[in-house]
């Protein structure tokens, strides 16, 4: 096997960026936009969002391939990461390491385009980015990481449009934070029993029997926060009204996990992001149409 990335070996790469399942980019694009948004008082300017999309795809991409290659020990072992690319040997370490790199130079040439306060918050979203998914070998939060990690775009949307971040910035950050623990659980739900067998550590093990509580839980707090960001910039009916909306998508996913059953869980998970849609569309509706 080549230990450098080559033109032959697209669709493992491919695969090892997740380019076939871009759920978690709309999970990571979603908040970004909510910031967006709100940070403009409407439709930001087009070339800052262009770099964000950019980014978003990017990242997403760079902590799916850091991540495999962190699990590439123990995937084999798990039903559901057993034919990754790292565990078939269609992509060796060194391909992975390479290809990580190649996005992370990537992503910095796009944050060069904004100010300097948001190329200093990107030092951040690295450091997130890298460290989570070796979280799980030390902690039973590394939910808690991604959450940051996912949710760290927020706050460099602000400070790329308005150069600082309002209290409105963080209560945004902290419900996605929140939001991101619950659907993220309800995706470790899905290989808890595996997860449990070979040592790794996850909110859905550390929750136990409590799991769809503590998801309820999480979900109420991230309505709560939503709340709380809508009255702080005066946010009129179809932003509440997507707040409504967003319940009975909780509602739902509630639904789905309550047996427990794998797939389900899983179809739950890949639901989530309707979350983040609904209260975009509740956003632009506010600034364009109140």
């Amino acid at each position: 096997m080549t230990n450098q990335l080559t033109l032959t070996n697209l669709n493992a790469y491919g695969r090892l960026m997740r380019i076939d399942k871009p759920v978690g980019i709309y999970l990571l694009l979603w908040p970004t936009l909510w910031a967006l948004i709100v940070a403009a008082k409407g439709i930001p300017a087009w070339p800052v969002v262009a770099i964000f999309v950019a980014g978003v795809v990017v990242m997403r991409s760079a902590g799916c391939i850091i991540n495999d290659y962190a699990d590439r020990k123990v995937d084999g072992a798990v039903k559901r990461t057993s034919g990754r690319p790292l565990v078939s040997g269609e992509v060796s370490e060194t391909e992975a390491l390479q290809l990580f790199g190649l996005h992370i130079v990537i992503a910095f040439m796009l944050v060069l385009m904004l100010n300097w306060q948001t190329i200093a918050m990107s030092v951040v979203a690295l450091l997130l980015a890298a460290s989570y998914p070796f979280m799980k070998r030390y902690t039973h939060l590394p939910q808690v990481m991604l959450g940051a990690a996912f949710g760290w775009s927020i706050p460099m949307a602000f400070t790329a449009v308005t150069g600082s971040v309002p209290v409105w910035g963080w209560l945004l950050f902290f419900a996605n934070l929140c939001w991101t623990v619950a659907y993220d659980t309800m995706y470790a739900m899905v290989d808890r029993d595996d997860d449990i067998k070979v040592g790794i550590k996850s909110t859905a093990v550390l929750f136990g029997r409590f799991d769809k509580a503590m998801i309820v839980l999480l979900q109420l707090i991230t309505l709560a926060l939503l709340a709380m960001a809508g009255w702080m910039i005066d946010a009129s009916w179809p932003y509440y009204a997507a707040l409504g909306v967003t319940v009975l998508l909780f509602a739902h996913s509630y639904l789905r996990i309550r047996a427990r059953e794998r797939q389900a869980c899983f179809k739950a998970f890949l639901e989530s992001h309707y979350v983040g849609m609904v209260i975009t569309v509740g956003l632009l509706a506010h600034y364009l149409l109140t």
